[in-house]
């Protein structure tokens, strides 16, 4: 795999939709792009709410994306403008970049990943930039459309100011400045996005960062629902909870068996602080954590901490109001989906007669642990879950953060007509808002290309 992301040479004639990004540009700014950027969504196939703890997650690219066409100049300031008119113009200065987390607008994502890439190369100034985005993943519907946009801000940030910057590098990148927005999450997400390709699902694994090609059987599709509740992390406190809720069973299990707790923020560093297997990590779980919800009083007793310590040191910015904490529930989710990652890549591997049946039992299990154990799902996803499989998947889960969002579904080849229309028929056609969005919201996919520079030729 080439390590830096590829420059790909284009004939527009052939790509309609760069063909029309290039006509918007102009009819905005009189002038035509220099370059066009694209980083993918992805869907997770198995590996829901780990990346955070430390944990292998199993992703692939999906053919949507984020699209940026770009010129440079020496303005000084960053001119944005999305095709999608629900998205306003927005302008800054290159030294007045500030990103409002109270106010999750789609500009802040692309400037998270402008200002990203300026601090990892340290650059005094940036280059002034024209730009005009163009998105076909749904928003807030699990696909990454988020994260995707600051990996095509980051990359085209790379381009515009004449820097090569690695594919695991601009991945590790751009997971560490979206925190900027006040998502805390594990960097799965960016990391498809630049590590991805054509042809293959991947496992990605962290610290340090790597991605190895997970074959996936012939003879099976993989279908994207949408149950279209929108869900956005960034101004929800929801996904927030549950890295936290994580951090304190992390140091809630270190304290028990007399490891530096303070230090351990992630589940997966407990495990190997400990040098044991995930059952023996379930085993310990069982052992020092109950099932009933812990308050404030009772994590501030056990870690011996003040509460102002518990506010300061350990709840994020929008969880300093949470008083109850099921620390039980989500780490047994944590520690049983990571297994459950490396039983799907395991069966990949050694693709048995029934590796599709094996494989739809694992996203089964994951959906079940996301619903009950994890609590991130909402009675859309369960109820399109249930029409999924009974349409003819072999498993359907709960794909993306949850609490709304997407499912993915794995169907056998001979079922997959047969499939769609009971889907459509079964959760689309009765709900005219949702009958309206099916066209985007019900689709095949397979496993994309990452993210890539183009040049008009």
């Amino acid at each position: 795999m080439a390590t830096i992301p590829p420059k790909i040479k284009v004939l527009l004639s052939g790509n309609e939709r760069l063909q029309k990004l290039k006509e918007d540009f102009h009819g905005k700014y009189g002038q035509m792009p220099l370059f066009y950027a694209r980083a993918p969504g992805r869907v997770n196939l198995i590996g829901e709410h780990i990346d955070y703890c430390g944990y292998a997650v199993l992703p692939m690219a999906i053919e949507q994306n984020i699209l940026a066409a770009v010129s440079v100049n020496d303005s000084q300031t960053i001119q944005l403008a999305n095709t999608d008119s629900r998205y306003k113009d927005f302008t800054v200065s290159v030294d007045g970049i500030t990103i409002d987390r109270e106010n999750p607008q789609w500009h802040y994502y692309f400037l998270c990943g402008v200002r990203g890439i300026q601090e990892h190369l340290s650059l005094s100034s940036l280059a002034g930039m024209c730009c005009v985005v163009d998105g076909t993943i749904p928003a807030s519907s699990g696909l990454s459309s988020s994260s995707a946009l600051v990996c095509c801000a980051g990359l085209v940030t790379m381009e515009a100011n004449q820097k090569s910057l690695s594919k695991v590098t601009l991945a590790e990148t751009c997971a560490k400045c979206e925190r900027y927005i006040g998502t805390e999450g594990g960097g799965m997400d960016q990391s498809i996005s630049f590590l991805a390709e054509e042809g293959t699902a991947k496992l990605i694994e962290f610290n340090p960062l790597r991605a190895t090609d997970v074959k996936l059987p012939d003879g099976a599709f993989f279908v994207i629902a949408n149950c279209c509740v929108e869900m956005n992390k960034a101004a929800s406190s929801h996904f927030n909870m549950r890295v936290v809720e994580c951090r304190i069973a992390t140091k809630m299990l270190a304290k028990a068996r007399g490891v530096d707790w303070q230090r351990l923020l992630k589940l997966g560093d407990l495990q190997k602080e400990l040098k044991v297997n995930l059952d023996e990590m379930l085993e310990l779980l069982e052992e020092v954590l109950h099932p009933e919800p812990y308050s404030r009083e009772e994590i501030c007793t056990t870690l011996g901490i003040s509460a102002e310590q518990l506010c300061e040191n350990i709840l994020s910015t929008n969880t300093q109001h949470a008083s109850h904490f099921k620390l039980y529930q989500r780490a047994k989710h944590v520690y049983g989906e990571a297994a459950r990652v490396l039983q799907f890549k395991a069966v990949c591997d050694s693709s048995p007669a029934n590796a599709v049946t094996q494989l739809g039992d694992l996203m089964n299990q994951s959906h079940a642990s996301c619903r009950d154990l994890y609590e991130c799902s909402c009675p859309e996803l369960d109820q399109l879950v249930d029409i999924c499989l009974k349409a003819g998947a072999v498993g359907s889960r709960l794909t993306g953060a949850g609490w709304g969002g997407c499912t993915v579904s794995m169907v056998p080849g001979e079922r997959i007509d047969s499939f769609l229309q009971t889907v459509r028929e079964r959760y689309y056609v009765p709900d005219a808002r949702r009958s309206a969005l099916e066209k985007q919201s019900l689709f095949v996919t397979r496993p994309g290309g990452g993210a890539a520079i183009f040049i008009e030729e």
